[in-house]
């Protein structure tokens, strides 16, 4: 069943698990079969020292397959092999020890005197000397390559290697200065200070904030306006930046610090400036030890609207009702509510409503529209294709990922339920403040909604089979070195941030990326400064609407292929968003040929800023 899953599930049972179970299977048939079988045939006890060893080293080496499954994963790695066999190894010394040790009276040392029994306790002394030396070269050797650095610092994807063109600094690709013609400057400023706030339950909590605000100002803007956001850290000690989710801005706007930037301390800003040129629903958040800041509230949302006319009568809040409702969860309760922290709206049927949705937690959410059919009109801010009315259907929202839900006000209530609780979500009144909401049944059992199988195809703008590169990223836990610390680690290719290589693409390519989860946790992928187009997942091709997302879940043993255009010239973060952990080592770098960042240190940053 592995094996039909690919090879990534099966790679360290087949070359290490089954020879080293088969080996000591064999050898304990061997030397126990004989005397047992001569036991059952009353000729003997079936006792004997090396039955014992070999049917027990058996066993350890079951036992050893298990553990390196759990604690290695994938790949299988030289070290890997040298310290497990020399593990097996010492357990079947310790355990000959033990059970062949002569005993401590006169008969055995009379014995020991007889030239037969010095010779094969000589015997023993030299196996035991022999095996000893072999488990302690084999394990040195195995802990000593396990801590060497990556062979490359890069990986190439089946593409060319490094040019020898000019280097182009990070710091130096910024955004635009002024705004599209008839756009306008949207100007704000973003303080990062601790405050207590008050949560749409009425519960205070302490939260790390921008303005004193949770979520964060709601930042907006028309397309082809200038966004420009100066970020003060007025006491965030560990430090702060902007990240702006799914927007592909600018490398040196994107806020990852220790690449794009430094850290903005205490006393600190930094100014972001970008033209508003994608459309769509979209949020913002620290990157700087994103994993305690964006639980603690350092998070906004970002909803840029259609200039085209055409459009507007979908996205304009004029005479529509347009929410954007961030999940977010605090101390185990789940808030989603928009800026006046309404949780029940007055709305007159035949209103068109927009909700859009947006995940700023690390786990992904069951999200459930109850009271009225809808459309999935984009995701991931990304307009889908044709997309079809849908009614009594459950939606996987990932970490980090956005669903805006379109559907005209009935005249009974509706309901946003999320993760099944039926007390909690938000509720529209068709008849303003009438008492009492229509019951609403369980939703636990509905079906989910596929997305890979929603809308009608279209056309996409390239051809995957002419790939320039193909990265694979197989996702697991294990034993690896963390920011030069070694921990049980979420890993990439068996390797923690900042020891996995680079992915190096030249501005142009066509990139896809096989990504497999072995581990037993879902993983919310996201690749900055990029959209994916989904391919397939497990095999199966997408048919539905071409699916442009930042952020896509890969559960438990899946496999999915996605596909990106490389045109956004920079270093760029490519993580897990389940932000735990992508601070536990699920996080590499995505690197433009001649691309450099003169921002020392790893992702998390040192002290410093830019302007």
């Amino acid at each position: 069943m592995l094996a039909g899953r690919g090879w990534w599930f099966v790679q360290e049972k087949v070359l290490l698990g089954l020879p080293m179970l088969g080996a000591a299977g064999a050898a304990a048939v061997l030397l126990a079969g004989p005397r047992l079988l001569a036991a059952r045939r009353g000729r003997g006890d079936g006792r004997s020292a090396g039955a014992v060893v070999s049917m027990l080293t058996a066993g350890y080496a079951a036992l050893a397959g298990l553990v390196v499954t759990f604690l290695v994963g994938y790949p299988l790695t030289l070290s890997t092999a040298l310290i497990t066999i020399s593990l097996v190894c010492a357990g079947a010394l310790l355990t000959a020890r033990a059970v062949t040790a002569p005993g401590r009276n006169t008969a055995d040392e009379d014995l020991a005197q007889a030239p037969k029994a010095r010779r094969a306790i000589s015997r023993r002394r030299l196996i035991a000397w022999t095996g000893g030396a072999f488990v302690v070269t084999a394990t040195g050797a195995g802990s000593g390559l396990s801590f060497l650095p990556a062979a490359e610092s890069v990986t190439l994807g089946g593409g060319r290697g490094r040019s020898s063109r000019a280097a182009l600094s990070v710091a130096d690709l910024r955004g635009a200065r002024s705004p599209a013609p008839g756009g306008a400057v949207r100007r704000h400023v973003l303080t990062a200070k601790e405050a207590t706030v008050r949560l749409p339950s009425g519960r205070e909590i302490d939260a790390w904030t921008y303005n004193g605000e949770v979520p964060g100002p709601a930042i907006t803007a028309t397309q082809g306006d200038l966004i420009e956001v100066r970020l003060r850290n007025a006491d965030i000690s560990d430090g702060v930046t902007l990240h702006w989710h799914g927007y592909d801005v600018p490398c040196g706007e994107d806020g990852a610090p220790g690449v794009t930037q430094m850290t903005v301390r205490p006393g600190e800003d930094f100014v972001y400036r970008f033209r508003a040129d994608q459309v769509g629903t979209y949020w913002y958040h620290t990157h700087h030890a994103s994993h305690l800041g964006v639980h603690k509230g350092l998070y906004g949302t970002l909803v840029v609207g259609p200039r085209d006319a055409r459009r507007a009568d979908e996205h304009s809040a004029a005479e529509h009702l347009d929410l954007t409702l961030p999940v977010h969860t605090f101390n185990g309760t789940v808030t989603i509510a928009g800026r006046d922290g309404q949780t029940a709206h007055p709305t007159p049927p035949g209103t068109p409503t927009r909700l859009r949705l947006i995940n700023t937690d690390s786990d992904p959410h069951r999200i459930v529209l109850a009271g009225t059919p809808f459309r999935v009109t984009a995701v991931d801010g990304r307009d889908l294709n044709q997309p079809g009315e849908v009614s009594n259907v459950g939606l996987h929202l990932p970490a980090g990922g956005r669903y805006d839900l379109v559907f005209l006000m009935p005249d009974t209530p509706v309901a946003l339920v999320v993760d099944d609780d039926r007390d909690g979500g938000l509720r529209l009144r068709p008849h303003g403040d009438a008492p009492g909401d229509a019951h609403i049944e369980d939703t636990s059992n509905l079906p989910e909604l596929d997305l890979l199988r929603y809308g009608a195809p279209a056309a996409v703008p390239f051809d995957i089979r002419d790939a320039d590169r193909h990265f694979t990223m197989v996702l697991d836990r294990g034993v690896a070195l963390v920011d030069g610390q070694p921990t049980y680690a979420h890993t990439v290719n068996g390797r923690g941030h900042p020891s996995i290589p680079d992915q190096l693409v030249v501005d142009g390519d066509l990139v896809r990326f096989t990504v497999v989860n072995r581990s037993l946790e879902t993983h919310p992928w996201h690749l900055h400064g990029h959209p994916v187009l989904i391919l397939s997942r497990d095999g199966t091709p997408s048919t539905g609407s071409p699916l442009w997302v930042d952020t896509f879940d890969v559960r438990p043993g899946e496999t999915w292929e996605v596909a990106f255009r490389a045109t956004n010239p920079g270093i760029w973060m490519n993580h897990c968003h389940n932000l735990p952990h992508a601070h536990q080592g699920m996080m590499l770098r995505l690197h433009y040929d001649g691309v450099t960042t003169p921002f020392a240190g790893a992702h998390g940053g040192s002290a410093g800023h830019a302007h």
